[in-house]
């Protein structure tokens, strides 16, 4: 399938998702990867992984890069030689990409009752407003308290930063699409917006810094 969405989030931020229907040889048609990239590419035992490595590539096709503008700094986080900020997730059957000057960042979760047995890792003021007994809402809330904390983690690449510990999702209504989030980690104290949407069976969050 070709890209699935595509628009502007701000002058100079843009969201792209790609849904991966395609053989690995059809998403590996027409892309040239770095080196370093074809030998990991190659040491992928799961071809789902695989498949969501190379629909980054073309999502990057579609955003006017390549994968020779994408590099990793030491802390695993991507970034682009233009020297625009980009973040990156992929789950199953989804990929997606954001890019922006300013700082961002992106995930995207499958939504599964399994997210309850493993709430507590990750989850503990938000337990103050969580509903436990609707169990489709609390998965719903649960799996955008994930995303929030998963793509603000990407955003500051900090080793040691707990999502339990460092990262609190404010009380937030789902028909709204959006709330905050605070960070405090060392000399890290910042509130930051975030958003979300349900595609499908997945939940795409994404957070940029206003500031």
């Amino acid at each position: 399938m070709p890209l699935y969405k595509s628009y502007k989030i701000a002058h100079d931020t843009k969201l792209l998702v790609w849904k991966i229907t395609e053989s690995l040889e059809e998403l590996s048609e027409g892309t040239v990867l770095k080196n370093v990239c074809e030998q990991r590419l190659m040491g992928m035992k799961s071809e789902q992984h695989r498949k969501g490595f190379m629909s980054v590539r073309k999502l990057l096709a579609e955003a006017g890069y390549s994968d020779l503008d994408l590099f990793y700094t030491e802390d695993g986080k991507p970034h682009l030689t233009n020297g625009k900020n980009i973040s990156i997730t992929h789950s199953y059957s989804f990929s997606a990409i954001i890019i922006s000057n300013r700082s961002i960042g992106i995930d995207m979760e499958i939504r599964r009752e399994k997210v309850i047995r493993i709430a507590d890792k990750f989850v503990e003021k938000e337990f103050g407003y969580l509903d436990q007994d609707n169990t489709e809402d609390y998965v719903r809330r649960l799996i955008v308290i994930w995303g929030v904390k998963e793509a603000l983690y990407k955003m500051f690449s900090r080793q040691g930063l707990s999502f339990k510990q460092n990262i609190d999702v404010d009380f937030f209504k789902m028909e709204d699409l959006k709330g905050t989030a605070t960070v405090h980690f060392e000399e890290i104290n910042s509130n930051l917006p975030f958003y979300f949407e349900e595609i499908e069976d997945f939940t795409l969050v994404y957070s940029i810094d206003n500031n």
